[in-house]
């Protein structure tokens, strides 16, 4: 349909007729040329791409035909409203450059940020933005705006399988750089310009105002990131072996190579785009060959469900069978997949790019990195093993590998409560730096049998703990000669035991919820005490407390050792519960019903209000 149907029709059209000299669009004569089923209750798609493909030619021969200067005039104050113009200027250079990977590049850039710009204009009338394109396109509220004849031509570009699909085709790796004509670039354009004058119309009809949301800007990883920079060294490496590995389709090849042109010219996300659509096609193919199901790489037909990321990282197949893919790759190269592409904490850097919700300029070299690393890794399975071995020789590419190797999930809140765990005994850890008054050292030293009948009963706690550890992991040693600033010790070797997390059962991550929720409660009251501490202590120096509150402040510096140890206990539980949580998933329904009932309890019983109530100086 992409590369034939919008050819057949060999008809003169008048550009006059379709855009004004000053860049205005007469939507008539594109509208006409969408063509209904007799019941006149759907579009018929392919008759209507035969009939635009006329239109889309002589459009796009006038955009060939101007100059930069005169594109910035007639087009571009129609554009502002996608919050991003200078991106059609780029557009504009891409289609004089016909270079086929630009003009692709330039589509899935555009048909995002159009995306973006649609959503924004649903807000104006609607309430809650559909996540999906084609229930954006189909809504009552768009409709309203620009029109339903407008909105159905812009279905036979970009929403709905039916039609040419650009966006999910371009998006999901199933076009090869040739494949898609320049010509429905330039139709994009001056759609997106015609649509901004109509909007221009509607909002001084209804006296709205215009505020699109802002667009976001993905912190840099951190903690997250796991592979280096990526070195020149790296790159050159990768361009060798891009040319030998067989996961690259030949005719994608122009996109990798331009992708590592847009990195070294430091365009970090169209690199990333490009990488995560190449990604796709590749592991698509691979799926195919791996399941033994050779029609799941066919094109976006729209007769037929095409494979995507969704079912490519998958644990099942639609029928049922086993998804012999994630086996095939391994677990630490899943779960990096499932780290960048799924988690709903992680940078999820397809949902975002593809949604145009990411202030392009601004995407983060990290995460760009991370991406072109795990290709290298990637890439070097595919390739002749004594070349595989020559690359490997290279002290960067065995570096990259051995990480790749050891990959563990970074973004599953199993590993995010983890963090959360880590964080907030770091916070308790804090409380031994705070200094005592004398009169507190003196009523604590009166009160130390206190202090000490509840450590030793956290340590009895503790040993019966011990019979829950899993074979092979002693944490837990001499703890009654254990300093307490030296509890945390065991806490971070139990945090630190590896417990698979890749398709993790959907009750297991209901218990994940509730800990984490403990665990917040914790990190709560430590940063109470610790705010509530310093600010009471500089009015006891400043002498401004009254006598209530001094006594009160007295009391709750004494606290303070006896509170740190039962929060670390709850924290030493919660770790543990975190090493066994795979048992979770062998439990009865009535089993797991009881066990979230004693967790949720758990939660709600650690009322730290009680808590603090001795700590707070009110």
């Amino acid at each position: 349909m992409i590369c034939k149907l919008g050819f057949e029709v060999r008809e003169s059209r008048d550009i006059n007729s379709i855009v004004s000299q000053n860049g205005e669009v007469c939507w008539k004569a594109i509208t006409d040329c969408v063509v209904y089923t007799q019941s006149a209750q759907a579009l018929d798609y392919q008759e209507s791409v035969r009939l635009l493909g006329p239109v889309c030619e002589v459009i796009h021969l006038h955009l060939s035909s101007l100059t930069e200067g005169q594109f910035e005039i007639q087009y571009v104050p129609w554009l502002q409203w996608t919050s991003s113009p200078e991106l059609f200027a780029e557009i504009f250079d891409a289609l004089e450059s016909l270079q086929s990977p630009a003009v692709s590049l330039s589509l899935m850039k555009l048909t995002a940020c159009l995306e973006r710009a649609l959503g924004d204009v649903f807000l104006l009338i609607g309430k809650e933005c559909p996540f999906l394109l084609r229930d954006l396109l189909a809504s009552e509220e768009l409709a309203q705006v620009f029109g339903l004849p407008v909105m159905n031509v812009l279905r036979v570009f970009i929403g709905c399988p039916c039609g040419l699909n650009l966006r999910n085709i371009l998006w999901h790796g199933f076009a090869a750089p040739h494949e898609i004509p320049p010509m429905y670039c330039s139709m994009m354009v001056v759609l997106t310009a015609g649509m901004g004058q109509l909007l221009k119309n509607y909002l001084q009809q209804s006296e709205l105002s215009w505020a699109p949301r802002p667009l976001i800007t993905l912190p840099e990883l951190e903690g997250g990131a796991v592979f280096p920079e990526v070195t020149q060294e790296v790159l050159s490496v990768l361009e060798e072996v891009m040319k030998k590995s067989t996961f690259i389709l030949r005719t994608m090849l122009p996109y990798w190579e331009v992708a590592l042109i847009k990195f070294k010219s430091h365009r970090f996300a169209d690199c990333a785009m490009l990488l995560l659509m190449q990604l796709e096609t590749g592991l698509r193919h691979l799926f195919a060959t791996i399941n033994k199901c050779p029609q799941r790489l066919l094109t976006a037909e729209s007769t037929a469900l095409y494979t995507t990321f969704d079912e490519i990282l998958a644990k099942h197949l639609n029928d049922g069978e086993i998804n012999q893919l994630p086996l095939f790759l391994g677990e630490p190269a899943m779960e990096f997949l499932w780290d960048f592409l799924n988690h709903q904490q992680g940078p999820r850097v397809r949902d975002h790019l593809s949604h145009g919700e990411i202030n392009l300029p601004e995407f983060p070299k990290g995460i760009t990195d991370q991406l072109l690393a795990f290709s290298t890794v990637l890439l070097l399975r595919f390739v002749e093993e004594e070349l595989a071995s020559v690359f490997k020789e290279k002290a960067a590419i065995q570096s990259l590998v051995h990480l790749a190797e050891g990959y563990s999930a970074r973004f599953h809140p199993m590993s995010l409560l983890r963090k959360q765990v880590l964080s907030c005994e770091e916070s308790i850890r804090a409380w031994t730096l705070l200094p005592l008054l004398r009169e507190a050292e003196e009523a604590r030293l009166e009160g130390s049998s206190e202090i000490n009948a509840c450590n030793s009963l956290i340590i009895k706690i503790t040993y019966e703990l011990y019979h829950h550890i899993p074979e092979n992991h002693c944490v837990f040693t001499d703890l009654d000669s254990l300093p307490i600033e030296k509890w945390p010790r065991p806490l971070r070797e139990l945090c630190g035991i590896r417990v698979p997390t890749l398709f993790c059962p959907r009750d297991v991550l209901e218990v994940l919820t509730v800990l984490q929720n403990i665990v917040r409660c914790c990190t709560h009251v430590s940063h109470q005490v610790v705010a509530s501490w310093v600010r009471r202590r500089q009015q006891w120096v400043e002498k401004t407390l009254r006598s209530r509150q001094r006594q009160n402040f007295v009391r709750m510096s004494c606290s303070i050792k006896l509170l740190s140890p039962v929060l670390l206990l709850i924290l030493l539980l919660i770790a543990l519960e975190l090493v066994n949580i795979p048992v979770v998933h062998g439990k009865n329904t009535d089993e797991y019903q009881q066990y979230l009932k004693v967790e949720r309890k758990e939660c709600l019983h650690i009322n730290f209000a009680v808590c603090c109530r001795d700590l707070a100086v009110c």
